[in-house]
C-alpha cells in the first residue's frame, strides 16, 4: 500500500469552544526524516520527552518529485510556537546530536505551522480509507453515507495521535476485526486519538478499557468516540472507559489487549500482559518494524506468550499472542 508523505502526520490540538476559535494556538513541527529502523525508536523516545503529545513514526514512499526507490523513515512531533516551546526544540537538538555520536542521525528540521494551514493540508490528503473486510476509517467531514457491509469509524486528524493511515494501525484494526467477538472485553494500551478502541466498539465489544500516558489523547479519545455515537469517559460501562496512565491503569481480565506503540516500549509492557489476560485471552502487538520483531519475539517467550498469527504490511509487522497451554 502506497502512503504518500502526509500518511501519518497529525498536529495536537486541545478541544475549544467556539468562543475561542480565533484564539486557536500556533505550533512548531520538528522532524527527523531517513531515520533507520535502527534508530527510530531511540530517536521517537527522544522526541517523546522534549514535544507535545505523542510523536509519529512516518514511513515515506514518495516526494513532490516523485516515488523514492527505497521508503525511508521519519520521526515527527509539535511543540506550541512559545518561548518554551523554542527552548525545548534546543534541548531536542541536543538530545539527538548526542544519540548521532554513537549512531549517524540526520538534522532536527524545524518549521512553524498554522493549525489553520494543518487542517487545509489534512482536506486535501486524508480521505476515506478500507481496512480489512469490514473497517472504513473515515475524516470527520466525510457525509458519504455508509455502504451495508461497511463499519465506519469518523476521525478528526487534526484532534492527535492516530488518523488509521499508518500501516501499524491498519494491522491493528485487521487483526482485531479477525479476533474480537461481541461482548469481548477489550484494553487499548496507548489510545491515542481513540480509533482501535472506537473499532471495538463498533464491532461489538461489551467493554473497552482506553489508557495513554499523555492527557490530551485522552480527551481525543472521547471527543472521537462521541463523533461516533460511543460512550466514553472516566466511569463509563459499556463503552469507552478512560484514564491517564500505562498498562498498570487497568487489571482486567481483558479477552483482547491492542498495544500499537514501538517494539522495545512494547518489550516494557508485555510482564503486564498475561495476568491481565482472560483464559483465552489474546493481545495484538503492532507498531513493530520488522528489524526489530526478534526483539519482541524474545519478550513474549520469556513471558510464556506465544505467537498465533502474523501479519505484515511493508516493513511493518503485527502479531497476535497468547499465553502458552499448560499442557505443551
Amino acid at each position: 500500500m502506497n502512503h504518500n508523505r502526509w500518511a501519518a502526520r497529525r498536529l495536537p490540538t486541545f478541544p475549544h469552544h467556539a468562543a475561542d476559535s480565533e484564539m486557536r494556538m500556533q505550533w512548531i513541527e520538528v522532524s527527523l526524516e531517513g531515520v533507520d529502523g535502527e534508530g527510530v525508536e531511540a530517536v521517537w523516545e527522544h522526541f517523546r520527552r522534549y514535544t507535545h503529545g505523542s510523536p509519529v513514526i512516518e514511513e515515506i514512499r514518495e516526494t513532490a518529485h516523485g516515488p523514492l526507490p527505497e521508503p525511508r523513515l521519519a520521526v515527527r512531533g509539535y511543540l506550541p510556537d512559545t518561548p518554551e516551546g523554542h527552548a525545548a526544540v534546543q534541548k531536542l537538538r541536543e538530545a539527538i546530536w548526542h544519540l548521532g555520536m554513537l549512531h549517524p542521525l540526520p538534522e532536527v528540521q524545524v518549521r512553524p505551522l498554522q493549525e489553520k494551514d494543518w487542517t487545509e493540508a489534512w482536506k486535501q490528503h486524508y480521505h476515506r480509507l478500507r481496512v480489512g473486510q469490514r473497517l472504513v476509517i473515515a475524516p470527520a467531514w466525510d457525509t458519504t453515507p455508509a455502504a451495508d457491509d461497511e463499519v465506519v469509524i469518523f476521525i478528526d486528524p487534526g484532534m492527535a495521535f492516530g488518523t488509521g493511515q499508518h500501516p501499524s494501525t491498519q494491522l491493528v484494526l485487521r487483526l482485531l476485526e479477525a479476533e474480537l467477538h461481541p461482548e469481548m472485553r477489550v484494553y487499548d494500551v496507548g489510545c491515542g486519538s481513540g480509533i482501535l478502541a472506537i473499532a471495538a466498539a463498533k464491532l461489538g465489544a461489551a467493554h473497552i478499557d482506553a489508557v495513554d500516558i499523555d492527557a490530551v489523547a485522552i480527551e481525543a479519545t472521547c471527543e472521537n468516540a462521541r463523533r461516533n455515537g460511543v460512550a466514553c469517559g472516566p466511569n463509563v460501562r459499556g463503552g469507552i472507559r478512560v484514564a491517564t496512565g500505562s498498562i498498570e491503569t487497568f487489571d482486567g481480565p481483558y479477552d483482547l489487549i491492542l498495544i500499537n506503540i514501538l517494539a522495545e516500549i512494547i518489550v516494557g509492557l508485555l510482564p503486564h500482559v498475561p495476568a491481565r489476560l482472560a483464559p483465552n485471552g489474546r493481545a495484538i502487538l503492532a507498531g513493530i518494524i520488522a528489524e526489530r520483531e526478534p526483539l519482541v519475539l524474545d519478550a513474549a517467550r520469556q513471558h510464556g506468550l506465544r505467537v498465533f498469527r502474523r501479519e505484515t504490511i511493508g516493513d511493518w509487522v503485527g502479531l497476535v499472542v497468547a499465553r502458552e497451554s499448560k499442557t505443551e
